[in-house]
């Protein structure tokens, strides 16, 4: 690369930006013109880049070089000795064969989160996958930490896989703008975490829509502990965390009692509503769910609940939910609950009405956009069945060979002897983080890809120093987005980092696999095969895109797919004939009852959905220990834990605040800005104390995204929530995470 001063483009999962160059490094960045609502996280982002933590060279941790029977409880503790690249190479390349020699494919654990760059190549997921597939697999992970749940359980309710419900049958802004007159927002619809998506978001649109739909009266309604988890000016009723369901079941009872379910709608477009009414009305089980049983649960009163219910059977109501409502344990009866709501206000296939789920969680949710497919890295078929629920890696770990209950199948974990991250921080969003540790001690070998020295990286054996995306030439394009973008590499890599492509190449090669891997192509090549073949699908979409060169001179293209004639009203046909447009469930229609999950015999789950009270909630016998609920949602000033090493030296910055009411501030004798230990029988972490009437009393919140960086007595120093959560399955159906089933307590240092 040359010296001169650059300003290009480039684009990024929290959005595109100008990026400004001088002397080989990042000076600056600009707000990207046609974005409305630009995010203000590339702001760090020099510093970020060239931060003093980036792993400058291979790195192999000195006790797992020299072997013994402690080499393995060494790691997060060792100091790491500096090789060159070749020799590194060579270590790892025998390393891999030799596991795969003595123990077979199947002890290959792959790890990969799918975060790492927005660019369509450099993708280090399709790049590690792609390497183990061609090296004879490894065991993979299946659904993610984020939406585990309701990807198990939102098949069985509308026979669709969970993301193409999300991102293709859900009303757009507009429509829901021009229809809806009662959103129902369990968990709200928050802009923070809209600001960014898979791939990327060019346009910022939440903000914008909720301006509209408060100029049009439409009525808005956040329920979830925490106001601000909705622009301002939405009704407010701070629910209990873990209790939607029960709050539900309170509004479904007052339907069912004052005769205001479309009966006709359930009969004609759902199955087993009988058996879920005898519930509801507690002739299976002598408790009806009426809105007084509801109250005591769920901490709204009973008349709220009650015209709440008379609201939504009135007006145009369109309920959504929150992806962080199912992060808890049960998580998957919020999202089936929801569902048997909206059959029961007959509004599923209306435009504006229904149900919607992810509103807010990420920008592309809800964008009125023709959806295209293509630019994908091709992994390759995966030789070894084996998989797990992604956040059951510390299970797995510690368990080889245990048996354990996974949607209707009984398993068992596999006997990991290697892992291979690439692209991912597991010790930022994994729960019971020093479980996590422990179980991180099991594997014979860790090997990590990274350009920073993250809590993973340091727990590693062998780390590889990655290059960030300013540093390699990629094209970025999201699903839910119209624009195309042309990503020049603006820097030198630092230190000796190299790309993925470029390191499992190599691998490769001292493999006998590099003509496998590789296709005999260099990156650009496949940069030009992957954007060839994409110019082939747009053209038979009637897109005409420019080649690769034009492309490369024009930096980023606003494809024509945009717009409000994209919308679609989700659900329409199989409402107006279900005989004619049925669902892919068993029986064709949306399944109040299903006998599939009948059939499991879980215990937590007896075929319809119900109302199970977590281990931990205010309710349990544990709160009297712990009488905080702690939710951790997703920080605002970056992605997960991108770019903390830089976030971290801000002044004031860390350790992390934890937002309080200020009932439970007083009876704590805590003033805003007081140092505080937040703890309970799994670990303890440091924060900050902000005290706001915005968030419900008995309830905390500490957003995620800290490095973990324990103290000798194995505090967390940073704050970061999870050495307090709880790494528990939400339920045998999903086995997702259960983030926000945690109790605590806090007292100042």
């Amino acid at each position: 690369m040359t010296s001169k001063t650059e300003n290009r483009v480039t684009t990024s999962h929290w959005g595109a930006f100008r990026i400004l160059t001088d002397d080989n490094r990042i000076v600056g960045t600009e707000a990207f013109a046609p974005d409305p609502h630009p995010s203000a996280i590339p702001g760090i982002l020099p510093a970020a880049v060239h931060h003093a933590s980036r792993v400058a060279r291979p790195s192999i941790r000195r006790g797992w070089l020299q072997g013994g029977e402690r080499a393995r409880e060494l790691r997060g503790r060792d100091e790491f000795v500096e090789l060159p690249w070749d020799e590194a190479l060579d270590i790892t390349a025998a390393e891999l064969q030799r596991v795969i020699a003595e123990h077979g494919n199947g002890s290959i654990f792959g790890g990969s989160y799918g975060w790492a760059s927005a660019g369509r190549f450099h993708h280090a997921l399709g790049q590690v996958h792609r390497f183990l597939n061609v090296s004879g697999g490894y065991v993979s992970s299946v659904a993610s930490y984020s939406t585990a749940a309701a990807q198990a359980m939102v098949p069985h309710v509308f026979g669709m896989h969970f993301l193409k419900f999300m991102w293709a049958w859900q009303n757009a802004w507009p429509t829901i703008a021009q229809h809806t007159q009662t959103l129902v927002m369990f968990g709200g619809i928050n802009p923070k975490n809209s600001q960014v998506s898979m791939g990327g978001v060019t346009h910022h649109e939440t903000d914008g829509w909720f301006r509209e739909f408060a100029r049009s009266g439409m009525r808005r309604i956040n329920i979830s502990p925490q106001s601000t988890d909705t622009p301002a000016g939405a009704d407010w009723l701070p629910v209990i965390p873990g209790t939607d369901t029960a709050m539900m079941l309170g509004i479904a009872h007052a339907l069912e009692s004052e005769d205001r379910v479309d009966r006709a709608f359930i009969e004609r477009c759902t199955t087993g509503y009988d058996r879920f009414a005898s519930y509801l009305l507690g002739q299976s089980d002598g408790v009806a769910k009426t809105p007084e049983w509801a109250a005591e649960i769920c901490g709204i009163d009973a008349e709220s609940i009650r015209k709440l219910a008379h609201t939504m059977a009135s007006t145009r109501t369109l309920i959504t939910v929150a992806w962080s409502v199912q992060r808890a344990q049960n998580g998957e009866q919020p999202f089936w609950m929801a569902a048997t709501l909206a059959a029961m206000l007959g509004q599923i296939g209306l435009p504006g009405g229904g149900i919607g789920y992810g509103y807010g969680a990420i920008g592309g949710v809800g964008v009125s956009v023709k959806r295209l497919g293509g630019l994908t890295f091709p992994q390759g078929d995966n030789p070894v069945t084996d998989s797990i629920p992604v956040a059951r890696i510390a299970d797995m770990l510690l368990n080889p060979g245990k048996p354990y209950d996974f949607n209707g199948e009984r398993r068992n974990y596999a006997d990991i002897r290697l892992v291979y991250w690439c692209g991912g921080n597991p010790f930022h969003h994994h729960q019971d983080l020093n479980r996590l540790q422990q179980a991180f001690r099991q594997p014979e070998t860790v090997i990590v890809h990274e350009p920073w020295w993250t809590a993973t990286a340091k727990r590693a054996d062998i780390v590889l120093p990655a290059t960030t995306p300013y540093e390699r030439e990629d094209i970025g394009r999201a699903m839910g987005d119209s624009y195309l973008f042309h990503m020049p590499q603006l820097i030198d890599p630092l230190g000796e980092a190299r790309d993925d492509y470029a390191i499992f190449s190599e691998l490769a090669r001292r493999m006998g696999l590099e003509q496998e891997f590789t296709l005999g192509r260099s990156s650009e090549d496949w940069l030009l095969h992957l954007y060839d073949e994409f110019r082939q699908l747009t053209r038979a979409n009637g897109i005409d895109l420019p080649d690769f060169e034009e492309l490369r001179r024009r930096n980023w293209i606003d494809l024509p797919v945009r717009g409000a004639e994209f919308a679609q009203t989700p659900f329409a046909e199989f409402r107006d004939n279900p005989e004619a447009a049925p669902l892919q469930t068993p029986s064709g229609r949306i399944e109040i009852f299903s006998e599939t999950i009948a059939d499991f015999g879980y215990d937590e789950c007896p075929g319809h959905p119900c109302w199970r009270a977590p281990d931990e909630w205010l309710g349990s016998e544990l709160a009297t220990r712990y009488p905080l609920h702690l939710v951790s949602p997703q920080p605002g000033d970056k992605l997960h834990s991108q770019m903390e090493s830089a976030i971290a030296d801000q002044p004031g910055a860390r350790p992390g605040a934890i937002e309080i009411n200020p009932v439970d501030a007083s009876a704590r004798e805590l003033g805003d800005g007081d140092l505080v230990t937040v703890f309970n029988e799994r670990g303890a972490c440091r924060a900050r104390a902000h005290i706001s009437d915005d968030i419900r009393p008995g309830v905390v919140s500490l957003p995620t995204g800290a490095w973990f960086d324990p103290d000798s007595e194995g505090t967390d120093t940073q704050g970061n929530p999870n050495v307090l959560t709880r790494d528990l399955g939400t339920s045998r159906i999903g086995q997702g995470s259960s983030a926000h089933t945690t109790l605590v307590e806090i007292t100042r240092l």
